[in-house]
């Protein structure tokens, strides 16, 4: 894999834990440099050492993604660090898995700045560096609850429905400017991180629970490739048409399918920010 990002900058956001510090360390084994970023600090900086450890280059950045001001300020701190940009990973996600009249304003909030509102900020941030080089990619790692809505996640889903619309629109108007950045929507169903602690799946052959490994895998390759989209698992690409099929019908499938059952047991981890 060493040659496969031979080169090429990287922004990792969410890169302190989960998928978006397996991405992190797994560009940076294919020789990318890469800027890691998360609201925790000291976790950026232990997936730095854990990159540089073993050769690879990479810098750590405090940044709460939901903040304009900070990104602003983090985006030139990384760019005279990595000095061009290839590949912008937006990763970092919270949940709030709890039923909509239990839900607090500070936690909607929260997690529509962190989910959704980062996206525009990072974006405004590097993508005049992004369509500076010859091959670049902004990667929205969304979930497959932007795709359908599910009991006990409706902050997190209209969260994830934003950010998926945000990505295909901007996949358009890039599209439409002729411009050569491309952009790479994932959608993948629950995954064992941690965040998602106590889910459960009805059908777990077809929709199984995650492993984060396998998840960062597919998305660096979707990444190697140029792909536009990912979902995983390709099961869980259904789940936009049962979600435009006529309500009863949509309804029925979706309980069938234990898709407003699976937050039931939910449990979480405390960690703030943590990426997905």
């Amino acid at each position: 894999m060493k040659a496969d990002f031979e080169g090429a900058c990287a922004v990792v956001t969410g890169a302190g834990s989960g998928i978006g510090k397996l991405i992190a360390k797994k560009l940076a084994s294919g020789g990318a440099r890469v800027a890691a970023w998360d609201i925790n600090g000291p976790s950026a900086r232990e997936t730095v050492k854990e990159i540089t450890d073993v050769g690879g280059e990479s810098a750590a950045f405090q940044v709460d993604c939901g903040d304009f001001g900070q990104v602003l300020k983090a985006s030139k701190s990384s760019m005279k660090f990595l000095g061009r940009l290839n590949i912008l990973v937006n990763d970092a996600g919270i949940v709030a898995g709890k039923s909509f009249e239990e839900l607090t304003e500070t936690e909607v909030e929260k997690v529509f700045r962190v989910n959704s509102l980062s996206l525009f900020w990072t974006n405004k941030a590097f993508l005049e560096h992004l369509k500076k080089s010859k091959r670049s990619i902004s990667v929205t790692v969304a979930s497959a609850a932007g795709l359908i809505g599910s009991a006990r996640l409706t902050a997190y889903s209209a969260s994830k429905f934003a950010a998926v619309g945000f990505t295909c629109a901007l996949r358009n108007e890039l599209k439409k400017e002729k411009c050569a950045v491309k952009t790479l929507l994932v959608c993948p169903f629950y995954i064992g991180t941690g965040m998602f602690e106590g889910v459960k799946s009805k059908f777990p052959a077809l929709l199984p629970i995650l492993k984060p490994e396998t998840v960062a895998d597919k998305i660096v390759e979707a990444i190697k490739a140029g792909k536009e989209r990912l979902v995983l698992p390709p099961f869980a690409a259904l789940a936009g048409f049962i979600a435009n099929a006529p309500v009863p019908i949509a309804d029925r499938v979706e309980n069938i399918f234990g898709i407003n059952s699976c937050m039931d047991e939910f449990v979480g981890r405390k960690k703030e920010n943590d990426g997905i």
